[in-house]
């Protein structure tokens, strides 16, 4: 497998809707495989040519497998065509399903964008979450960082924007700044007060672990000492705790935690943290 490295490997995960049913289906399947690591790549609400071109350029630069829920015969057979040519093994998960019951009813499906889920003020508050989420990844749009639930910041490479997707498949509003050594705090994130602000942090050998990784995927060929130098990231990471201590944030050591065991410690401490916003405001 040329674009397999032995302990990790990319999962696309491309659809029109929330992308939980390919999360759920992806995770299943990765889980049997307890010698190499799936990095998730989630791509939601994925209707037009132009957000499948951000989709593409993300494969083509780490090629893996993609698995996809995408309704629109276009945007399923450009995806097909462009994974074929990048030699990237691509699946549509419903298709076998639906084929299936198609010879089983003798009819056609009537193709629906999402129509897994039914459409409940749930349903449109998750959308509206991965909007937001999508728009604030990375430290973006900090003038709007205060309409989010959860604010998330650490160093690169602590799992922010997948905790953040999937905070936002769950309605919570996820906005994540990247702390860089040397760059100061921007003045948006001293003024937040709605939000809850967690600090993640991760051991040094796990940073860097995934850094170097993350070089190999990209063929980087830059200067990368400070980046995955040992003591580097452990002055990066200490600090990080120490202004996660100093602003009194909650903080998540996600080291050896899954994705979904630090997003259900996050809405823990979001129920406490509006809890007392509460209790505040009734004051």
């Amino acid at each position: 497998m040329p674009h397999r490295h032995d302990s990790y490997f990319h999962l696309h995960l491309v659809s029109d809707a929330t992308g939980e049913t390919l999360m759920s289906v992806g995770r299943a399947a990765a889980v049997q495989y307890a010698t190499v690591s799936a990095i998730e790549h989630v791509y939601p609400l994925v209707r037009s040519q132009k957000q499948l071109d951000r989709v593409i350029t993300e494969i083509e630069g780490n090629p893996g497998i993609v698995l996809y829920t995408l309704v629109d015969k276009e945007l399923s057979d450009r995806l097909e065509t462009q994974c074929r040519e990048f030699g990237c093994p691509c699946l549509s998960v419903l298709a076998p399903v639906l084929s299936m019951f198609q010879n089983y009813l003798g009819a056609a499906s009537t193709p629906r964008v999402g129509a897994q889920h039914v459409l409940n003020a749930e349903y449109f508050q998750r959308i509206d979450a991965l909007n937001y989420t999508m728009m604030h990844d990375d430290g973006q749009l900090p003038e709007n960082w205060e309409e989010a639930d959860v604010l998330l910041v650490g160093v690169s490479r602590t799992s922010k924007t997948p905790t953040s997707i999937y905070l936002a498949n769950r309605g919570v509003k996820t906005a994540n700044m990247p702390l860089v050594p040397g760059i100061p705090l921007p003045p948006h994130l001293e003024a937040v007060k709605k939000p809850l602000v967690v600090g993640l942090f991760a051991s040094p050998e796990r940073i860097v672990q995934i850094r170097e990784n993350r070089i190999l995927s990209l063929n980087a060929t830059q200067d990368k000492s400070s980046y995955v130098d040992r003591s580097a990231v452990a002055e990066e990471i200490t600090a990080s705790r120490r202004l996660f201590t100093e602003k009194r944030w909650p903080i998540i050591d996600v080291t050896r935690r899954s994705i979904e065991e630090t997003a259900a410690a996050i809405i823990s401490h979001l129920k406490d943290h509006r809890r007392m916003m509460s209790d505040r405001d009734n004051a």
